[in-house]
């Protein structure tokens, strides 16, 4: 008996139920809790029961279980590994395998791939019958936690709370349909399928982009857009104005990319010749690239560039890594004052000292990101590039699409995803802040966080307001993540802050000696492993380490010390169980790194290369607990300021200035050379060129920055900078002499030529020089390093 035969009224159940469905513009949510082989065999069924255009099944390969052999013909399969490739794809089914033996549920997979279901379309998920009806005996983790697991725990040994937190929201929902174990068809969903709609009707066949009459909205003024915030980002992108930035804020299927490339188009048409769209990824982009095809189709697409002639002139829209957007600036047909006009999509992705920097250097600049979900995290991204927008470019202006396009409010599978995967955790505001906060810390109970939802939300909230990445899994390894120990600082019953720990190291002599030589990488210990590995030490596989995974504190309570006192709270902890070093691993950037400086903590190595996740090369740092582990640091942080300089010189040549300036800071003051003023006074009265003082400079350059206090780099390292360097001017010199004196990028000096360049080094060398004579002068009076 084939499948469709053994549900023979399933089709007439299917057909009712998307009818409605399409009706209110809404994707339906089936949940299959059975037995593995009959749970394969209902998605079979209800495979063979409709009439899918792009049917996609997210699991590993059947097993022998499911009694036949591959999927139904015209269903693609995809490891859940790879469901974030489907972003921008659409699908009108969705089968998500976490049942199957070598399944599990991929909290990143499933965000991504509820994306891409179509209006009138299903997402059918696969769990295990206890889910539905749970035993403490059945609770077990799924296939999926080998992820989650490192040495020397397994996979079975485990917490399930996540997975338990998942299926009781599972069964209070309202928003889904289910196919019980001992039911012929599936139980309909009363909030959905029963009572009136007030959402208009529309046809969701419809292409909208294709059909200029049809809007989701009345009254959008724009043949082009949807709806009426839509309509009105793309006016403002369309004519931003100088030093006046927009930032679009959204939520997932609200048009944010297609508003971009229409207003890409537009500008295009209005005269501009180029534009630069900068995104993490090629990917990130493709919806704005599609858009520029329709609107201008003459145009041709090369990868991330597409080019068209409008009007004579010869138009390119281009797609820029976060990395190439400075360097692209040098080129000799850019001008630096008037550069093209810069689109950043999911700036939440990018560090914010990247988007500061382009803040000064463009005069239009737009930033685009999504509020909630695992593209970043807009809400953790507005609050910290408010205060720079406030200060450099004070009428800039917000811009939230509320309104969806892929669906209509009220969506079933929007809000189950929101819910199951805490994508809409929201941190609460403080009524009244008393200064100081009085703040009681406690040590988390993780499963009685667990089962505390509005605790965990708020906690899970401080983390993505706080956080440019924050993912769905990351929740996952909140609750069940080996080793995880959670601080939370308390004002009154509120969460005010949450410090996430990862406990690392302390692995046997002769399974050190392996991870020294590269031999063996066992999962997870990321500070331990990195600093044995490729820094060369095998003592810290040896040493214990407490890492600072996360650390968060509420918007409203900040600047009250909140974080140092969590940090001193864990330290002290740490100390009591005999740990060697607390340790933090994060995305370098100089705030952060002026942070973590402030609580004691001292560079110990930074990543070759960048990261995908924050943009920028990983920075190590940490505290030594007891004398006898200061003996290693000590020795760690020596060589990272012995060999920087040589990193600057080649693998970090490209590194954003201002996160250098941080690195420089630490080490001691260079004892100056005896002929250094000798040097500085020749080149600054005109003898010889940049290449053979160039040593000289650096050694009068680090005796200056180095004897600035910490808070006086932090303060400078906050500013923006800008302009040629004058005598006595020193100041603004970490923009251009950090490049041109460390990474051998003498375009930094001047953008004018070779001629500018060479004045704009003597100048810096006339501004040290009487710096060093005034200190010499004044000997003993100015402040001792930071």
């Amino acid at each position: 008996m084939s499948a469709s035969n053994s549900h023979p009224r399933l089709g007439d159940w299917l057909v009712g139920r998307s009818e409605e469905l399409l009706r209110r513009r809404w994707r339906g949510v089936l949940w299959i809790a059975d037995d593995a082989p009959q749970a394969v065999s209902k998605a079979r069924a209800w495979i063979a029961a409709g009439r899918w255009h792009s049917p996609l099944w997210i699991g590993p390969e059947l097993a022998s279980f499911s009694q036949a052999s591959p999927l139904p013909e015209g269903i693609t399969r995809l490891s859940a590994s790879r469901a974030r490739g489907q972003l921008g794809s659409e699908h009108d089914l969705v089968i998500f395998d976490a049942l199957s033996p070598e399944a599990g549920f991929d909290p990143d997979a499933f965000g991504a791939i509820s994306g891409t279901v179509l209006a009138g379309g299903w997402l059918v998920l696969l769990t295990p019958r206890h889910w539905q009806q749970p035993t403490g005996a059945d609770w077990l983790p799924d296939a999926d936690y080998r992820r989650l697991a490192h040495w020397p725990h397994d996979a079975e040994t485990l917490s399930t709370y996540y997975l338990q937190r998942l299926a009781g929201g599972l069964r209070d929902s309202a928003d889904l349909a289910v196919w019980p174990s001992d039911t012929a068809l599936p139980l309909s969903s009363s909030a959905i399928f029963s009572g009136p709609s007030s959402d208009p009707v529309i046809d969701s066949s419809i292409e909208p982009a294709l059909d200029p009459g049809s809007h989701i909205e009345d009254r959008v003024n724009d043949s082009d857009c949807l709806t009426r915030d839509q309509a009105e980002a793309v006016s403002r992108l369309t004519r931003m104005r100088r030093r006046r930035p927009v930032v679009l804020v959204a939520d997932r299927g609200r048009g944010k990319s297609a508003a971009l490339g229409i207003a890409a188009a537009r500008r295009l048409m209005r005269g501009e010749r180029r534009l630069w769209i900068a995104a993490s990824s090629s990917v990130a982009v493709e919806a704005v690239f599609e858009r520029l095809q329709r609107l201008l189709p003459g145009g041709r697409r090369d990868a991330g560039r597409f080019e068209v002639r409008v009007d004579g002139r010869e138009c390119r829209v281009e797609w820029l890594a976060p990395e190439q957007v400075v360097p692209a600036l040098a080129a000799r047909d850019i001008d630096a004052q008037s550069p093209p006009t810069l689109f950043v999509d999911e700036a939440a992705a990018i560090p914010a000292a990247r988007l500061v920097d382009w803040l000064g250097r463009f005069p239009r600049i737009a930033f685009a990101t999504t509020v909630h979900g695992y593209e970043g995290t807009g809400r953790g991204f507005e609050v910290r590039l408010r205060e720079a927008l406030d200060r450099l470019t004070p009428e800039w202006r917000r811009l939230p699409l509320d309104t969806p396009i892929r669906w209509a409010a009220g969506d079933p599978l929007e809000a189950l995803t929101r819910d199951l995967l805490c994508l809409d955790a929201e941190i609460v505001a403080v009524g009244s802040v008393a200064s100081p906060m009085p703040v009681a810390h406690v040590w988390l109970d993780r499963a009685a966080l667990a089962r505390d939802d509005d605790l965990l939300r708020s906690i899970f909230g401080l983390l993505v307001q706080a956080h440019y990445r924050t993912s769905p899994s990351d929740l996952r390894h909140l609750l069940d993540g080996p080793d995880v120990h959670l601080l939370a600082a308390f004002s009154g019953d509120m969460a005010v802050g949450i410090c996430v720990v990862q406990q690392e190291g302390g692995f046997d002599a002769a399974l050190a000696e392996a991870i020294h030589r590269g031999q063996r990488r066992p999962r997870g210990h990321l500070l331990a492993q990195s600093l044995a590995t490729h820094g060369g030490y095998r003592e810290a596989a040896l040493a214990s380490w407490w890492r600072i995974m996360r650390i968060a504190v509420h918007p409203q309570a900040r600047r009250e010390g909140i974080g140092s006192a969590m940090i001193g709270r864990v330290a002290a902890t740490a100390r009591e169980r005999a740990v060697d070093h607390l340790g933090v691993s994060y995305g370098a950037e100089p705030s952060l790194t002026g942070f973590w400086r402030r609580q004691g903590f001292r560079s110990l190595r930074i990543g070759l290369t960048r990261e995908a996740s924050s943009g920028e090369p990983a920075q190590m740092m940490a505290l030594a607990l007891a004398n006898e582990s200061a003996r290693l640091l000590d020795r760690m942080h020596d060589d990272f300021v012995r060999h920087l300089p040589d990193l600057l010189a080649g693998e970090l040549r490209e590194i954003e200035p201002l996160v250098v300036a941080a690195w420089l800071h630490e080490g001691p003051v260079p004892v100056p050379s005896a002929d250094l003023h000798e040097r500085l006074d020749w080149f600054a009265a005109g003898g010889g060129e940049l290449a053979p003082i160039r040593p000289w400079l650096r050694e009068a350059w680090l005796g200056w920055w180095r004897r600035q206090p910490l808070a006086t780099v932090e303060r400078l390292l906050a500013v923006e900078e800008g302009g040629a360097v004058v005598s006595g001017d020193l100041t603004r010199s970490v923009r251009m002499a950090i490049p041109a004196l460390f990474q051998y990028r003498d375009e930094a000096l001047s953008l004018q030529g070779r001629r500018e360049r060479l004045a704009s080094a003597r100048g810096l060398a006339a501004a040290l020089l009487a710096w060093h004579h005034d200190r010499r002068d004044d000997e003993g009076t100015e402040p001792a390093p930071g």
